[in-house]
């Protein structure tokens, strides 16, 4: 075979052969068509724009010559006058037998197939070539494989045929190596970057996509750092340019955002203002999540805007739209709100149509409207549930477009869907100073057999544990907005360092969650679970005698029948690093429906986020609990609290509270029934440190106790067969620690030291700690 670059003919001979007119244009007798193999002669002169018995003209001859060529049927073109007959010579395009691709991997050749336009038995054009080269370097760049590049060469074959083969160069993938922002005052580059959809490259992220370049991800990207800002009281924040530049050596990108942020605001005056007979405005009022003083948040206006016209409508008003207005007041930096009502157009939906969902089903994607067929078309209530749509994650695109329906009141919404992959696989690795090299890996799935539900499979464990989970969740049960699911799991803990135990639990939960208000969510749940006990036969009977005494009671083990409830208000301006805002939770559990064990628990946690300057934050934290059998039973050891560095740092795993100091040099701790912990720490940049580094540094102090053993330990005390060690002293300490938002996951060290202790408490001056999720 004979190999030849994609060519036509560098010129394409048009000759034209004109003659000097006489007095009178010699009359056309006839016209014959040469060169044609394929195309019939008539076809060939269904283009011209001369006939026989018209007198010759060269204007009519080229633009002949124009429509043949625009066909895409011949490579070359002629005309010639030979006396009263034109001839018209044409060489035709071969016909393509066969269409291959050489050199992809990454991408199958039925994907690149299906792109391409050119197909067997179709005309070769060396245009059509082109488009087709450019849509295959789209398939790639839309894989991040910027520096691909497509050759497309021909085989030719008899009959005027030929092999097209597309040689492709795939290269490596373009990843974004970095992202920065300008103008950001209020927010780091290190914050601005988890709220984006796009991720720096690192070590591990061959798994995800997130750290490939691509150009619709981007938009997405402007429209995520907008919405945060005016979520956060910058009312006039604008994303003034997002572009991407392709390094020098076409390796990576690097993303530039420049944000002007403007003035933080407040809500002013809000009010409500009704043209409609019998709507009270005072009645709506409670309706109103934007509150006189608030910080401005534009989520909480659409909100509210959504939550009249809803109510408005219950009242018999279905065509009601509600407009806020919105008065910004520089000098005081705040904004007056109106929300505005009055009656909207009269139109009806006649019909919803969904289309490019091939998972997903149709009742999912339904159930995100406030609104069906036959309801009062509302344009404020489409626009919302545009958005439901966006935030489930099962789409990469969601357009909603309306049409006019079967009369002018109607109209017909086509929902426009395209899908992306909602299945993860991830992997965790990292390293802990009370734990050792720490592990997880976990399979998800977020639209579980297209019905909106979630699954989760997770492995994790360290040198002192392993854990097993099985989540599944149902975001929409019974089409309401509740969340129900369950999880089963099975946990193995190696406390034998530390208090001469082992503990296995096998047991499962079944949980409902539903919102009380803005912010606010509520979860319930049961949990039944097994779990068993053994002495770590290392130390045998150096183990404290509470720990054997317990083993030998509890023979194989003991069923746990509970069901707990907690309440969660979240007012955070940020999901992952928040300077400014509070978090608040309660949480109950009550043992002794059934089962071996009785006992009632109650946890509590408070953090608060106060923006000292633009860079430096004062966190503070305060968490607490207590656990009271009733009944005759007594507290096990493995439902009792055991703290250490992670409550207050400077003090090893376990390292305070009740311990038996008799066990034969050995001293176990025993666990406390209450314990409480305070932390105040000042966040801030490392000084002279580039930001994009993703380095910062804390200063901290932390106090708090653990007491109160169970009644086996104070029985045996009281017996003089053990010696308990327990008080309700304040423990505390300060220091110092580094952060590191590194490539491969948060990094933090902590340098502590002990101010208050014990003499029987265990320290521990670093502490270091490392996980990813790639």
């Amino acid at each position: 075979m004979l190999w030849l670059a994609l060519a036509v003919p560098a010129a394409l001979t048009i000759d034209v052969v004109a003659f000097s007119a006489p007095a009178h244009a010699q009359t056309i007798r006839d016209i014959r068509v040469e060169g044609n193999r394929r195309v019939e002669p008539e076809t060939v002169r269904s283009y011209l724009q001369f006939t026989v018995g018209e007198a010759y003209d060269a204007g009519k001859a080229d633009r002949s010559i124009q429509a043949l060529f625009a066909t895409g049927l011949f490579a070359d073109i002629s005309i010639d006058r030979q006396g009263d007959a034109v001839v018209v010579y044409v060489v035709e395009n071969p016909v393509i037998n066969q269409v291959a691709f050489e050199g992809n991997s990454e991408v199958d050749t039925d994907t690149l197939r299906s792109e391409v336009h050119l197909k067997p038995r179709s005309v070769y054009t060396r245009a059509r070539v082109q488009a087709d080269v450019q849509r295959i370097l789209d398939v790639y760049r839309r894989q991040g494989r910027y520096a691909a590049w497509v050759e497309p060469k021909i085989i030719e074959l008899e009959q005027s045929r030929v092999n097209l083969v597309f040689e492709i160069n795939e290269g490596g993938a373009t990843k974004v190596q970095g992202i920065n922002f300008v103008g950001n005052y209020a927010f780091s580059d290190a914050q601005l970057r988890d709220i984006i959809s796009t991720t720096q490259s690192g070590l591990f992220d061959f798994l995800k996509g997130t750290s490939i370049y691509d150009p619709d991800r981007m938009n997405l990207d402007r429209e995520l750092l907008r919405q945060f800002y005016l979520k956060n009281g910058y009312a006039d924040v604008r994303v003034v340019a997002a572009n991407a530049e392709l390094d020098r050596g076409g390796s990576g990108f690097y993303l530039n955002f420049a944000i002007d942020e403007g003035e933080r605001y407040a809500f002013g005056d809000v009010t409500i203002e009704s043209s409609l007979p019998e709507v009270n405005p005072h009645y709506l009022s409670g309706e109103v999540l934007t509150r006189q003083g608030d910080i401005y948040n534009g989520q909480d206006i659409e909100k509210s805007t959504e939550r009249l016209t809803l109510l408005i409508a219950e009242q018999g008003y279905a065509f009601a739209r509600v407009r806020p207005r919105a008065t910004p007041d520089p000098a005081s930096r705040t904004i007056a709100l109106s929300y505005l009502i009055d009656e909207g157009p009269r139109v009806y939906i006649e019909r919803i149509n969904v289309n490019g969902n091939l998972r997903t089903k149709d009742h999912v994607i339904r159930r995100e409207f406030r609104l069906a067929e036959g309801d009062a078309f509302n344009p404020l209530l489409v626009d919302r549930a545009k958005k439901r749509l966006e935030a489930l994650g099962f789409f990469k695109k969601v357009d909603i477009k309306r049409r006019p329906g079967s009369s002018p009141d109607r109209v017909i919404l086509d929902v426009d869907l395209e899908e992306q992959s909602t299945g993860e696989l991830s992997f965790g690795a990292g390293y802990s100073t009370s734990e050792g090299v720490i592990g997880d890996v976990s399979i998800s799935e977020r639209n579980l057999l297209g019905n909106g539900q979630f699954l989760r499979l997770r492995l994790a464990g360290s040198m002192e544990r392993m854990q097993v989970d099985l989540s599944f969740t149902e975001p929409r049960f019974l089409d309401r907005n509740l969340s129900a699911g369950f999880d089963l799991f099975h946990k193995e803990l190696d406390y034998a360092r530390e208090t001469g135990y082992e503990s296995k639990r096998t047991g499962g939960t079944v949980r409902l969650g539903f919102p009380l208000s803005e912010n606010l969510w509520m979860q319930t749940g049961y949990t039944i679970d097994y779990s068993s006990m053994d002495v770590d036969d290392r130390w045998g009977d150096q183990v404290s005698l509470v720990v054997r005494d317990e083993v030998a009671d509890l023979g194989e083990g003991a069923l746990t029948s509970s069901i707990g409830t907690s309440i969660t208000y979240d007012k955070r301006n940020h999901p992952r690093t928040p300077t400014s805002g509070y978090y608040l939770q309660v949480a109950t559990d009550m043992a002794g429906l059934g089962g071996d064990v009785q006992y009632v628990r109650v946890n509590a946690e408070g953090r608060a986020y106060y923006p000292i300057t633009e860079k430096i934050t004062f966190v503070g934290r305060l968490i607490g609990g207590h656990i009271e059998g009733w009944g005759d039973d007594d507290i096990r050891l493995t439902d009792l609290y055991y703290r250490g560095g992670e409550t207050i740092r400077g003090f090893d795993r376990a390292g305070f509270g009740p311990r038996d100091m008799s066990a034969n040099g050995r001293e176990d701790a025993l666990g406390g029934r209450s314990y409480w912990a305070g932390t105040a720490e000042v966040r801030f940049p490392l000084p002279f440190v580039p930001d994009d580094l993703g380095l910062s540094a804390a200063v901290f102090a932390d106090a708090g106790s653990l007491f109160n053993a169970n009644e086996r330990a104070k029985r045996l005390d009281q017996a003089g067969l053990i010696d308990l060690a327990d008080d309700s002293t304040i423990r505390s300490s300060i220091g110092a620690s580094i952060m590191w938002n590194s490539p491969v996951g948060p990094i933090r060290m902590d340098f502590a030291k002990a101010l208050s202790k014990e003499s029987y408490d265990e320290v521990q001056f670093f502490r270091f700690g490392a996980s990813t999720n790639f």
